[in-house]
């Protein structure tokens, strides 16, 4: 086992099982938490058998996300890199939003990586630092219909990454990797990609011509955690093949 440690949430399936999987092309151990798939962690096990370890976690739970990062540094020390990739959709017309709709979304996409940050920063500044990377969305900056509980809480993450970039500096980078419209199995069922108007209507707001894929993601985290990116800090990338360009 390398001496590299990573933490992935939603590092079992995704674009998080492919940063996962490029963590480990580092040289990094990942920890991988993941929710209740149990399934897709017992493959991620097995496919990357000695570098990756999965453990569950329900991150919208303080204690359960305490309990995790304990055993992480109980287990296997201090993390180098600190991935937030976990996120949950709830979408409804604003009006039809329950308590529990918007508690669940806010408290697994931003009061999740709050915590966890917050129970492992102090023995990544102590090792001698580290990056953190928060998975946000392009919804975090533009609005969309139906999603009032996921944009805020992309929009908090986005300057959580901001204040702690403040805070953390300099031992600890704190980043923000957005992703535009990347090809995976949720985003196909989403948007209806399989439907080829569908699809041409997608293609016709991306210069690049083409939905990305989960390696872009990992090439751009790649640099984001890499010895190229050292003076990289409080920054948001986006990698979405100049569809927004914000």
């Amino acid at each position: 086992m390398t001496d590299r440690i990573a933490v992935v949430t939603g590092g079992t399936r995704g674009i998080g099982l492919a940063l996962s999987r490029r963590l480990i092309r580092m040289g990094h151990h990942v920890v991988a938490f993941h929710g209740s798939d149990r399934e897709a962690a017992e493959k991620a096990e097995r496919d990357n058998a000695g570098s990756l370890t999965a453990i569950q976690a329900d991150l919208s739970d303080p204690r359960q996300v305490a309990d995790a990062a304990a055993t992480v540094l109980r287990t296997y020390g201090a993390p180098a890199v600190l991935v937030n990739n976990a996120g949950l959709n709830r979408d409804r017309p604003f009006l039809e939003l329950t308590d529990e709709d918007w508690r669940k979304v806010l408290d697994t996409n931003l009061s999740g990586p709050f915590w966890l940050i917050r129970a492992l920063a102090p023995a990544m500044i102590a090792a001698g630092g580290g990056s953190v990377v928060n998975v946000g969305a392009t919804t975090g900056i533009r609005p969309r219909v139906d999603g009032a509980n996921y944009c805020a809480s992309k929009a908090g993450l986005l300057q959580l990454t901001k204040c702690l970039a403040l805070e953390l500096a300099p031992a600890i980078r704190v980043n923000c990797l957005i992703p535009g419209m990347i090809d995976t199995e949720e985003l196909r069922t989403r948007w209806r990609l399989d439907d080829p108007e569908r699809m041409a209507q997608t293609l016709d707001e991306i210069p690049v011509r083409r939905i990305g894929t989960t390696e872009d993601i990992a090439d751009a985290l790649e640099f984001m955690v890499g010895p190229a990116a050292t003076y990289l800090n409080g920054q948001k990338v986006i990698i979405d093949g100049g569809q927004f360009m914000w």
